[in-house]
């Protein structure tokens, strides 16, 4: 027992030190292209605020696909299924995009403040060592409020896509007439949830161009 545990410590130690090494060669490889981490974060944050786009776009169509339940009368039950789901397998697509450019943003902030911070203490001039520590708290003032309306946006997604999920097996199961009463019933508050998801969105967005106007 006491050799497993020193085994899977060792094993832990192994995967965080090639992390680390991975890491340190990532930003080593960009800074030799003339790219520093205030780059690449500004890169990433471009990035998410690009998926959030498009994520935003989708669930819109996830809307306008669930309100053709109010005027469904005996169409096509297997097209339709089809339809709402793939708008739904796009959709958890898109949202796992967003998560992972989320993380990267995160990587990259926490690595840049870090620097940031080290740097600082390097400097011998009072003035400068001031000016340069007031511009660290200011940009990470700004990171912080861009960062909660991105895991704002983020948490949004789960709520509705757990719902999609539900339709989407609850019609694999019940092609008929009768299922498609069900859903319409729930129908209105799905609505309001890809609604304020669509805000929370937007808003996210609109965080990303006030960081990036200022960084």
């Amino acid at each position: 027992m006491k050799m497993s545990r020193i085994a899977t410590t060792l094993l832990t130690l192994a995967v965080l030190f090639t992390m680390i090494g991975c890491q340190s060669a990532y930003y080593a490889a960009w800074e030799k292209l003339g790219k520093e981490k205030r780059h690449l974060l500004k890169d990433q944050v471009e990035e998410v605020r690009s998926e959030q786009q498009e994520a935003s776009e989708e669930f819109k169509d996830v809307l306008s696909r669930i309100k053709e339940l109010y005027g469904f009368e005996g169409g096509d039950l297997e097209e339709f299924y089809e339809d709402l789901k793939s708008d739904y397998e796009d959709s958890l697509k898109r949202s796992e995009k967003v998560s992972d450019r989320i993380d990267k943003v995160e990587e990259i902030a926490e690595d840049l403040f870090k620097e940031w911070e080290r740097e600082i203490e390097e400097i011998d001039n009072a003035k400068f060592k001031s000016q340069s520590r007031t511009s660290l708290q200011e940009t990470r003032r700004r990171y912080g409020r861009l960062h909660r309306s991105m895991i704002q946006a983020e948490q949004s997604m789960g709520p509705v896509l757990n719902k999609l999920e539900d339709y989407v097996l609850y019609l694999k199961h019940n092609l008929n007439a009768q299922a498609i009463g069900a859903i319409r019933q729930e129908a209105a508050d799905i609505e309001v949830e890809v609604g304020s998801l669509i805000r929370d969105i937007n808003q996210s967005i609109r965080e990303a161009d006030e960081f990036l106007k200022g960084f």
